[in-house]
């Protein structure tokens, strides 16, 4: 009957374990199989893999310059009050959905700004996401509406 504590590997595939530091006798002894001096042979030697031996490291020595808002901004398609006296008619609601139909944005998901460049005489409601202060003046002298769409 055969046990696991029988079990050894065969001749020769084994090899004895390196001892290191227990003195010259031992065969490994004084700088331990590590050479002599430099970084690498004293303890706490090894350095990370991106280290560049004291050098400016490249992160640093490229130049870095300017900011970008791009994740966070929001863009915003203007559409100036003179464009909506030609485009339509009075005591109509203007929305991003009519404002896409007659070609002035292009795309229906894109917010939409209400600037106020030009003159407006209708009485338009109309609906978008910001008016500068111009445009809400001259929407509401003619006795239109201006109301904000939450984005």
């Amino acid at each position: 009957m055969m046990n696991l504590t029988d079990l050894k590997p065969a001749a020769g595939s084994t090899h004895k374990k390196k001892i290191l530091g227990h003195g010259r006798g031992s065969g490994h002894g004084g700088s331990s199989t590590r050479g002599t001096k430099g970084q690498k042979s004293t303890s706490g030697g090894a350095r990370a893999s991106w280290f560049e031996g004291g050098q400016m490291p490249l992160l640093r020595r490229i130049p870095k310059r300017g900011f970008t808002n791009k994740p966070f901004r929001k863009d915003y398609a203007c559409v100036n009050v003179g464009v909506l006296e030609i485009k339509f008619s009075g005591d109509t609601t203007v929305t991003p959905e009519s404002l896409f139909e007659n070609g002035l944005i292009t795309r229906k998901t894109v917010l939409v700004k209400i600037l106020g460049n030009g003159d407006i005489r209708k009485p338009l409601k109309i609906r978008a996401h910001k008016f500068s202060k111009q445009a809400l003046e001259k929407i509401n002298a003619c006795g239109g509406t201006a109301e904000t769409i939450k984005c």
